[in-house]
């Protein structure tokens, strides 16, 4: 299951409204309004941001939907 916290992050940068589009475990990009390169590079740095940690440019490669993402983050609070 996704984080609220990421789900509303994500909505926030896109600038979307929670209605507009779910987000889950298997949601890419491509399926979500708005969400480009320059997009991703804010959400990142958002999520980044508020959870105090930093990921790699490999580990940003190689996250694949928002569960991936998800786990990246958790994996990250866990250091």
């Amino acid at each position: 299951m996704i984080e609220p916290g990421l789900k509303a992050l994500i909505l926030q940068e896109l600038d979307l409204q929670d209605a507009d589009i779910d987000i889950d475990e298997t949601t890419t990009a491509d399926m979500v309004p708005g969400w480009d390169s320059l997009s991703h590079a804010r959400i990142i740095a958002a999520i980044e941001e508020s959870n105090g940690i930093r990921f790699s440019m490999m580990e940003v490669l190689r996250v694949k939907n928002v569960g991936e993402l998800q786990a990246l983050i958790l994996k990250h609070r866990a250091k």
